[in-house]
């Protein structure tokens, strides 16, 4: 579904409030909390439902907060930290060059079909992605985590219990990318079966298993009562794709749901004074943005996309929409991250400096674009909300932006198979490491996904393969700083904020926090009194 939205908003801010979601607010939160659902069954409602539950082929955040419950990595981060901890494998050796790491597995794992989790499943597993000769290679489209093993160049079964990735180049951030959820084991003898059937019936070792999905309506998962390990509090999780933001609001105010995100800004003050409901904050590892697809006019030219960079006003954006629960940005790492780089090229909002860049660049009357833009999606914030801004703020500055927007689950697709010239997008991360973003973002081969940008500069190349070849971390900074400068020159894509995630639970949920990354949701630990 597409949308055409026109503004007549002639300043540079508007708020929620003038889509008329502050007056429903206020009836929404004059009514009592309601009942709750059963205790032994803790219901999410998030902002869609995920298009497929194979991890290798997820592509959003809904997708992956789900399958990190049915599925597991050979290692994982903590529960309160983004530090790496064993998860399928107990402990891990590299060789002395880097280029052989020996993960040995947990014993006695199984999957929920009662196949053993061992060796050859990480091989099946990892094989799918990397071999191009694997009989699966072309039963899915390994879109991100092609990038994440991208320097893999074989797995070995050594044993059972043993198996070996080989390595093209030593690979500092291997064990922040192992532990992201799209590289999460899968059950050969399920996937063999019905390759085809697998996004729908997807079989892990996770704490829980897939036992219903009706589709538009909710996803069910049963704990898994052999797991190996801690099990899941929650008998039952229920994920509900709710996308209309008011109606995710009230579907926790009347007890239709345990916890919801993300929260519309309106919405936080009043939350966090709503009897019966508990607000939790954090900033996550995120990046919000508007890329320039840089092989199509008018982006091929540098300064039209700095002039949009200096068109954007990001302190209003994220004062005046976002409410706070977003920060402005500067770059694609969220200051404070151990690679940060500060002294980038700074675009402070400046109509007039857009229109002189505009004119160097041939356009001293303007132009005309389309802004794609999704009506929800993980990690998008306020996405339709955040783009009007945009819209007035570029017509500032000389450009007249129509903005198109789509239903969620049409618009990665879309993205994908259009390459638009202007579209709104998000990144996050689990880890602080930042090859976990700048890698896949701005390394020229991994176009169009998801290098959407099609963004190609050879020194970047050259710094970012040398950043994961160097084990020592203020080295690595060192080059990934150098890196920022010369990317946010290029303005590939307009950097506007990093989010404060914000998550909504009925009071009477208890163990829940938020993860230091905002990547996690961690229902598992949840209980209800």
């Amino acid at each position: 579904m597409r949308r055409e939205v026109g503004s007549r908003y002639k300043g540079s801010v508007i708020t929620l409030a003038s889509f008329g979601v502050a007056a429903l607010a206020a009836v929404l939160l004059a009514t009592p909390v309601g009942a709750q659902t059963p205790r032994d069954v803790f219901v999410v409602g998030m902002e869609a439902e995920p298009p497929g539950l194979d991890p290798g082929q997820a592509l959003g955040l809904h997708t992956l907060r789900v399958t990190a419950e049915i599925f597991e990595t050979l290692v994982a981060t903590a529960v309160d930290s983004t530090d790496i901890v064993p998860g399928l494998a107990e402990s891990w050796t590299t060789s002395s060059d880097g280029l052989v790491w020996t993960f040995k597995l947990r014993k006695g794992v199984r999957f929920h079909d009662g196949t053993p989790l061992d060796a050859a499943a990480v091989k099946f597993t990892f094989d799918r992605v990397i071999d191009p000769s694997h009989p699966h290679a072309r039963s899915g489209k390994w879109s991100f985590v092609a990038g994440y093993l991208a320097t893999v160049k074989s797995v070995e079964v050594i044993d059972p219990q043993t198996v070996q990735l080989h390595l093209k180049y030593p690979t500092s951030s291997l064990l922040a990318l192992l532990a992201l959820p799209n590289c999460a084991i899968v059950s050969p003898t399920a996937f063999a079966k019905a390759p085809a059937d697998f996004d729908t019936r997807p079989v892990g070792s996770g704490r829980y298993r897939i036992e219903s999905w009706e589709r538009g309506s909710r996803l069910v998962l049963r704990r898994n009562d052999d797991y190996w390990g801690a099990r899941g509090k929650p008998q039952t999780l229920v994920y509900r794709g709710i996308a209309e933001a008011n109606s995710r609001v009230a579907e926790l105010l009347t007890g239709g749901v345990d916890l919801i995100l993300p929260i519309p800004p309106d919405f936080v003050g009043r939350l966090e004074k709503t009897s019966g409901v508990t607000v939790y904050k954090a900033t996550g590892l995120t990046i919000w943005y508007v890329g320039f697809n840089v092989d199509k006019k008018p982006f091929t030219d540098r300064r039209v996309r700095q002039a949009f960079s200096h068109a954007v006003n990001r302190e209003a954006i994220t004062r005046d929409i976002l409410k706070g629960t977003g920060i402005p940005a500067v770059g694609p790492l969220l200051p404070g991250t151990w690679a940060f780089e500060p002294n980038v090229r700074k675009y402070p909002y400046d109509p007039a400096a857009a229109k002189k860049l505009l004119a160097d660049a041939g356009y001293p009357n303007g132009l005309e674009v389309e802004l794609w833009v999704p009506e929800s999606g993980s990690g998008m914030q306020a996405p339709v909300e955040m783009a009007t801004v945009i819209q007035a703020n570029l017509a500032t500055a000389g450009v007249k932006a129509q903005l198109k927007t789509f239903e969620w689950g049409s618009y990665l697709g879309k993205v994908r198979a259009e390459a638009p010239a202007l579209y709104a997008l998000s990144w996050f991360l689990k880890s602080e490491d930042p090859d976990l973003s700048m890698y896949p973002l701005f390394f020229s081969k991994n176009q169009p996904l998801p290098n959407r940008a099609n963004y190609n500069n050879p020194e970047v190349d050259q710094l970012l393969v040398q950043a994961r070849q160097i084990a020592e971390r203020g080295r690595r900074a060192e080059l990934y700083r150098k890196a920022q400068r010369l990317i946010v020159e290029d303005a590939p894509m307009v950097f506007v904020d990093h989010e404060v995630q914000v998550v909504a639970t009925r009071a009477n949920v208890k163990g829940f926090r938020l993860h230091p990354s905002g990547f996690d949701l961690r229902v598992e630990h949840a209980t209800k009194e």
